[in-house]
């Protein structure tokens, strides 16, 4: 928490302010991109259960925050989300309606919700960007996060059309960075592939990657990220969303990130696909023209050192972090 006596003008709330991208923005901030006018206050699920609308209202009630940065959601990878797209769709649900609405109901003046790329049409042209989100149903993998994700974009339109709220949300690509989930079964790909990398080290044994390796996605690393919610919470004014992502030219396929991995961690075995797993949705390249136009000398970290950062911090912490 960060505060400067007499100047605070913004209380800040971060829910989810454990996970990935809270802990990114909570080292943003206390690295000196924190304003002396703003105080600080990150939220995880031991402060209260926002699936619960008593306990979520509370929680509103006893930080009073001006602004609110919403990243609080049940996340997790693609088989993970195969196997629990209700689940996925209740919680999340429930969750978005619970933030919002307690951030109405006590005056809130700006809150930025955090969906994602999987929330656009499986079929669809590419690159996607911010006006194709509702042109058709997401891959049926994930259909039930997705959909929950994309109601966010329908309630913030329907808070600031009916009450004139000035709620948004921002539509990171694949994130990763220090504190994420590198669970092997559930996280996403570039965490698993740390943890099993880290683990054929240990082991001796071959690196074996799910699927044919032939997927390509945009990954932002968590700490750019932080950046651009500071610059959406302070200077971005539309209700619609915006993308936030590195540029198309710079999508990789899972093999070649696999390869950075095993590069960056120093690892000599043997690199095996199986082709049995599940690919998952082939591409979802996303434009980054809209942001951009906004920041056009916004510098992103390059991706080798972004996931050598990452590989270092899993190495250093492996003992603590979550997997």
């Amino acid at each position: 928490m960060t505060e400067a006596v007499g100047l605070v003008a913004k209380r800040v709330l971060v829910t989810g302010g454990s996970g990935l991208v809270g802990k990114a923005i909570e080292k943003v901030v206390a690295d000196g991109e924190g304003r002396p006018d703003e105080e600080w206050i990150f939220v995880s699920s031991r402060d209260a259960d926002l699936t619960n609308a008593v306990e979520t209202k509370a929680l509103f009630e006893k930080h009073k925050p001006t602004h609110v940065i919403h990243l609080a959601a049940m996340v997790g990878g693609l088989f993970k989300n195969i196997h629990y797209n209700l689940d996925f769709w209740r919680r999340n649900i429930h969750i978005n309606d619970n933030v919002l609405h307690s951030a109405y109901e006590t005056g809130v003046q700006k809150v930025v919700s955090c969906l994602s790329t999987c929330i656009f049409p499986d079929k669809t042209t590419y690159p996607i960007d911010e006006t194709m989100i509702h042109n058709g149903p997401p891959h049926s993998s994930n259909f039930g996060y997705s959909y929950a994700k994309r109601m966010i974009d329908i309630q913030n339109r329907g808070y600031f059309e009916q009450h004139g709220c000035c709620f948004t949300a921002v539509i990171p690509t694949n994130v990763f960075g220090p504190h994420d989930n590198f669970n092997i079964e559930d996280g996403h790909v570039l965490p698993g592939l740390i943890h099993k990398v880290y683990l054929a080290k240990q082991t001796g044994s071959a690196l074996t990657v799910w699927g044919t390796g032939k997927p390509r996605r945009q990954f932002i690393y968590s700490l750019d990220l932080a950046r651009l919610f500071l610059w959406v919470l302070r200077e971005y004014d539309e209700v619609e969303p915006i993308i936030l992502s590195v540029g198309e030219e710079e999508e990789v396929s899972i093999r070649e990130a696999a390869e950075a991995i095993v590069e960056a961690m120093d690892f000599r075995g043997e690199l095996v696909f199986d082709t049995t797993k599940a690919d998952g949705q082939f591409k979802k390249t996303a434009s980054n023209a809209k942001l951009q136009s906004y920041l056009p000398s916004f510098q992103f970290t390059p991706f080798r050192q972004a996931l050598k950062e990452t590989c270092a911090w899993f190495s250093t912490n492996y003992a603590d972090a979550r997997k």
